[in-house]
């Protein structure tokens, strides 16, 4: 199955050697497409360095600044999707997300599933062990929200480790996403659920960066909480139309 992972890239030059390394490490049939928001720590220079040491295999996407996960994936999936990728991935590039588990999760496309979620809240997921409770908790309800407002079963709906099969978001009208910061992933896995596309929840063990500063703030929280409703709202329609919503 030949897979695209899109990696947004802001300040990654401490990730991204040892990311490129590990995930062409695995053995899948990867390319790898790095869209970088014009790092000021050499982010892109790097990129370009590994694309050209790995012609074929790596593709980068510079854009003129911090433009946000939203455009960045959406604009990584059109460029996956016209390359010819039958699966396409997303994942952060701080080692939050472990490569190996792509394995796991390309078998579950293989067995049926339309996408598969890198989950921390199914049997054998976890968490980073040196969270502090109260971080533990804010992420736990906050998946408890999010999943209570839009009537979701999966367990873990804001999770950033996701591997669809292209013809999925090829039947997703993406355009209609309006969200930005990590409320797009929430909004993009409703979008899935409302069009009936079917799940696997793959257990993940979700570490903390191992280097650099995390991209999560206040007003990215308060957004999250708010925007929830919106997109429980905007997407009524397709809630009512299922599999005959689809593009």
């Amino acid at each position: 199955m030949r897979t695209t992972i899109i990696l947004p890239t802001y300040n990654e030059a401490e990730n991204l050697l040892g990311m490129v390394s590990a995930l062409f490490a695995l053995p899948l049939d990867l390319h790898l497409l790095i869209v970088d928001d014009n790092s000021p720590d050499g982010t892109g220079r790097i990129a370009d360095e590994q694309a050209a040491s790995r012609p074929g295999q790596i593709t980068v996407l510079h854009r003129a600044g911090k433009l946000g996960l939203r455009t960045a994936y959406l604009e990584g999936i059109q460029q996956a999707i016209e390359s010819g990728a039958e699966a396409i991935a997303q994942m952060d590039a701080d080692f939050s997300h472990e490569p190996a588990r792509l394995i796991e999760m390309t078998a579950a496309l293989k067995s049926g599933a339309d996408v598969a979620l890198g989950s921390r809240y199914v049997p054998g997921g976890s968490v980073d062990e040196r969270w502090p409770l109260w971080r533990k908790s804010l992420s736990a309800f906050g998946n408890f929200y999010a999943r209570t407002i839009l009537g979701f079963k999966l367990r873990d709906i804001t999770t950033g480790y996701r591997l669809w099969r292209t013809e999925t978001l090829r039947g997703m009208p993406l355009h209609r996403i309006r969200s930005s910061g990590y409320i797009f992933l929430v909004e993009m896995a409703y979008m899935a659920h409302c069009l009936e596309f079917q799940f696997a929840q793959v257990p993940i063990y979700f570490a903390d960066r191992r280097w650099g500063k995390s991209k999560m703030s206040l007003k990215i929280q308060a957004e999250a909480a708010f925007r929830v409703w919106q997109v429980r709202w905007n997407y009524r329609d397709l809630r009512r139309l299922g599999k005959s919503g689809r593009v």
